[in-house]
């Protein structure tokens, strides 16, 4: 026993001194650091789209406009991702007990560009020009305004009181501000025709320095960074954009060398995009959604008031195929009608796959079937499963209604697809709720509060946009509760049971979500994006973004126009 004690100890010594070497030799593992954040140099994009006026009170229908403004201009309210208020020019603010007085605070020591102090004057200044815009501002935007009274209380302080309690209020102070000093004593025509909409003065990160023209044509806009900027100070000195007509034209500047960005990179560049490992592809929810609303009360198509039959068609789409097929893959499938990723959207929702021969049965159950060896379609107590479903008159949408067509006809329904022209679709069918079933995109852009209830309460279902005609007295129930409630997580729990309801009744077919898309060189660092309220939404974190590596000068065709009077 005392010998193998011995060698145990032998063994066991040994393998302490090699383990103790081992380490002791073993070379240090290569040390990973990320690149350090520094100031300067200069960042060329590919703007998809065309100048027009770097103005915020005249950027709604151009989103290239609205995109460059963003940089230009400071806001009282931004939202984080998830669609939370966040505080830009505002320091503080506060809600009265009903609901229907805010008192707002600005930062005090925010200035223009050109060094003048920004004041309360200025944000009412900016209101009265969203008044008085008629054709330029969208009108409910102007009915909003028109609505509320709004007081100056000294130069940081502004008082908004509103006729009844509005907890999405916060939403409409995501505005860029004018500055009274410049445009004050204009009427909205003169400061229309302005020459400030192409020297433009804000408060933004980013300062405008001038235009490229080509021909007496703009071209591209140089922006320097606000070294005076009230927050972080942007790293990247000066920013470049280029317009182009097309992703394409983009791309095709991007691989000339002519731009380190592309603005907007849809289905005709996706793959070579993919193809380049120079550069970084970030992709991001769109706040639009594709749905197809039902008419519950049109009495030609009685089917589509069984809740049965509703879900039988959500179950017979392929949507996924629908995805791959026409978006190359670039959408997400929808399960309701709030923003997923959004503090209000509920996970809890089940998501519906594709299942025909579920469908199929579903429509049985609710007793419609296909009687006679001639007969292809279902019907029930002499009505045959057949109705009307209307699309936007455009390609894309064309190839969407296809393929929902033949997916309901695999199902013995027969669906008569029609163009209409936009505009056409919503003011002679959808608003006198004349139609039967139509193929949609609701914009939500520019809104990150969810508020389903302009397209959901019963009051909508006659003269607004509760196109369905749904008449849910429970849901309209949380949909009021939310709009009156200023705690979060209390209308986050109206909201929750609203999707429940939504889930359970199913009153339209939502489709799904696109993605926005964008490129940047892998030089450009600091780069980072969530959901999207509105593409400018991008450059949320712009002044984090820093250039690693040689500086690269970008190649320009033209000159910065000089400065005028």
């Amino acid at each position: 026993m005392k010998k193998l004690r011995w060698q145990l100890l032998i063994i066991f010594l040994t393998g302490l001194i090699v383990g103790i070497l081992l380490i002791i030799e073993k070379p240090d593992a290569p040390a990973v650091t990320a690149p350090e954040p520094k100031k300067g140099g200069v960042y060329s994009e590919g703007l998809v789209g065309k100048f027009q006026r770097l103005n915020p009170v005249l950027d709604f229908y151009n989103s290239a406009d609205r995109e460059l403004n963003r940089l230009i201009y400071s806001r009282l309210v931004t939202f984080e991702e998830r669609g939370i208020p966040k505080m830009d020019m505002v320091k503080t603010y506060g809600i009265s007990q009903d609901g229907t007085i805010y008192n707002v605070t600005i930062h005090p020591d925010i200035k223009w560009h050109d060094g003048e102090p920004l004041t309360t004057e200025d944000i009412l200044f900016t209101i009265e020009m969203f008044r008085e815009g008629e054709g330029y501002v969208p009108e409910d935007l102007r009915t909003f305004w028109n609505d509320i009274e709004v007081q100056v209380l000294d130069e940081t302080t502004i008082q908004f009181r509103l006729k009844e309690a509005f907890a999405p209020f916060l939403d409409y102070l995501a505005f860029g501000i004018l500055p009274e000093h410049l445009l004050g004593g204009m009427s909205f025509d003169e400061m229309l025709n302005s020459n400030f909409n192409l020297q433009p003065v804000g408060s933004g990160p980013y300062k405008f320095d001038g235009l490229l023209t080509d021909n007496g044509q703009i071209k591209g806009v140089i922006l320097q960074a606000n070294q005076n900027y009230f927050d972080k100070v942007p790293l990247i000195e000066k920013m470049v954009f280029h317009y182009y007509d097309t992703s394409a034209d983009a791309f095709k500047a991007l691989e000339d060398g002519l731009v380190q960005g592309i603005s907007k990179v849809d289905a005709t560049i996706l793959m070579d995009v993919l193809k380049r490992s120079d550069i970084s592809l970030y992709t991001s929810r769109e706040p639009r959604l594709t749905l197809i609303f039902l008419n519950l009360k049109n009495q030609e198509v009685p089917f589509f008031q069984d809740v049965n039959v509703r879900k039988a068609l959500l179950t017979g789409l392929n949507r996924q195929k629908m995805i791959d097929q026409v978006f190359n893959g670039q959408a997400i499938i929808a399960d309701g009608p709030i923003l997923p990723g959004t503090w209000a959207y509920y996970d809890g929702i089940h998501n519906v796959t594709y299942d025909s021969g579920k469908a199929t049965q579903l429509i049985k159950d609710a007793g419609y079937v296909i009687s006679g060896e001639t007969s292809t379609v279902r019907a029930k107590d002499g009505i045959e499963f057949r109705f009307e479903l209307l699309y936007p008159d455009d390609e894309y949408h064309r190839v969407i209604a296809e393929m929902v067509q033949k997916n309901w006809e695999d199902l013995g329904t027969v669906v008569n697809i029609r163009a209409v022209p936009y505009p056409e679709l919503i003011e002679s069918f959808l608003n006198p709720r004349a139609y039967q079933a139509a193929l949609i995109d609701l914009d939500l852009s520019l809104t990150p509060d969810p508020d389903p209830y302009p397209f959901w309460d019963q009051v909508q279902a006659t003269g607004g946009q509760n196109y369905s005609q749904w008449d849910s007295f429970v849901a309209s129930d949380y949909l009021e509760q939310a709009r009156i409630t200023s705690d979060l997580i209390d209308r986050s729990l109206y909201y929750r049971n609203f999707q429940v309801v939504f889930e359970e009744e199913l009153p339209a077919i939502p489709m799904f979500y696109p993605v926005y898309s964008f490129a940047i060189s892998n030089q450009i660092k600091g780069v980072s994006v969530g959901p999207l309220f509105e593409t400018s939404d991008r450059f949320m974190t712009v002044t984090d973004w820093f250039i690693s590596g040689p500086k690269i000068e970008p190649i320009t065709t033209a000159v910065p126009t000089e400065e005028t009077d």
